[in-house]
């Protein structure tokens, strides 16, 4: 029960819930008070990093800008911005193709610079092309980069903006799950964890890998949910599985967003645009307002190839995408592994056994 007493115009309030809410009050402040605190000092503390391929600085300004952008990255702590000028950046200057641009968790990263900005929204991404290559070792491309970024369990604080990333060559030998075979621009890694990095305005050009040309999401025993925006995929091969993205729900959660991206010019054996799987855990990747056009499987799934096996939940939701001009040796655009002897026809066109939502000419 609960009685109020005037007095001097001021409410006040006597009761032994108010008590106990006093304490409960105290206990939480225990509790709250470090985090806040923390949050605080992050962002008093957050700086931005500048990196200019031609420079030899600290980084603490565009006069004194890092030319090497692993030295940026070294550098930053969550809550910093790295911006990085117009030019082309490679992972390392030796012939080491482990080495990778590895995003550190809570840092965002942004491209398309011209040198001398002072605000983030005057940088020009079209006018000043600012690409991370694979291109190491000799002329060949056999000895690039294997993977060019690699992040590992990265929060969705974690951004990439602003990028052309292309010539990560992923042609080596090992297993699923391996760097050196999948995922030849992007290994996102959220085994035994989670990484769900925002990548956005990026273009993925050239890359090649065995599985995953261009981004590897690997989610075993863990969550892998990125979300992928406004970027182009274009020009990416795998030899075998997901020419342009390879979603890895396997023992794992796997459900990236995909909005607003272009798809053209990339091939894969299965899924030449992106394949997903899911065996004992899930992958359901959200894929929205995106067009395809110009892609080609070997097999199946010239858009999308939806890989089941027993024990999983997998499943591409498709909303207002279009698909032009795409082609499989069998099956539809949008394909799933067949179970019980149905067959699927040879031309691709409107899906089966999948939710698409306003789905656009085939």
């Amino acid at each position: 029960m609960v009685s109020t007493i005037l007095n001097e115009s001021y409410p006040v309030i006597e009761t032994t819930d108010f008590i106990q809410l006093q304490k409960w009050l105290r206990v939480k402040r225990v509790f709250l008070l470090p985090i806040c605190l923390m949050a605080v000092f992050l962002q008093v503390n957050a700086k931005v990093i500048f990196v200019k391929a031609v420079a030899n600085g600290n980084g603490t300004s565009w006069s004194n800008a890092f030319g090497d952008l692993q030295l940026a990255l070294k550098a930053a702590k969550a809550g910093d911005e790295i911006w990085v000028a117009s030019g082309v950046y490679t992972p390392t200057k030796s012939n080491d193709r482990m080495i990778s641009f590895t995003i550190p968790s809570g840092i965002k990263m942004f491209g398309g610079f011209a040198g001398n900005e002072t605000a983030l929204q005057q940088r020009n991404i079209q006018a000043n092309p600012t690409t991370l290559s694979g291109a190491i070792g000799t002329i060949s491309e056999e000895d690039n980069s294997y993977t060019v970024i690699y992040t590992r369990h990265a929060s969705s604080e974690t951004e990439v903006d602003g990028f052309i990333i292309t010539n990560g060559h992923a042609n080596g030998i090992g297993n699923i799950g391996d760097i050196r075979v999948c995922g030849g621009a992007w290994f996102n890694d959220g085994s035994n964890g989670e990484s769900s990095p925002t990548i956005r305005n990026c273009t993925f050009l050239d890359n090649v890998a065995r599985n995953g040309g261009a981004i590897y999401n690997f989610a075993m025993n863990g969550v892998c949910n990125p979300n992928i925006e406004n970027c182009l995929f274009s020009g990416n091969i795998a030899d075998l599985d997901g020419g342009a993205i390879f979603n890895d729900g396997n023992v794992g959660t796997c459900n990236p967003v995909i909005a607003n991206c272009n798809f053209t010019g990339n091939a894969a054996t299965y899924g030449a645009c992106i394949l997903n799987v899911g065996k004992n855990g899930e992958c359901r990747p959200v894929i929205n307002e995106s067009a395809f056009t110009n892609n080609s499987s070997l097999v199946r799934g010239s858009v999308v190839y939806n890989h089941r096996e027993q024990g999983s939940n997998c499943d591409a939701i498709m909303t207002s995408c279009r698909s032009d001009d795409n082609d499989s040796m069998v099956g539809k655009d949008v394909s799933n592994t067949l179970t019980g002897g149905n067959q699927e026809a040879k031309k691709p066109g409107k899906t089966s056994g999948i939710r698409v939502v306003a789905m656009g000419k085939n």
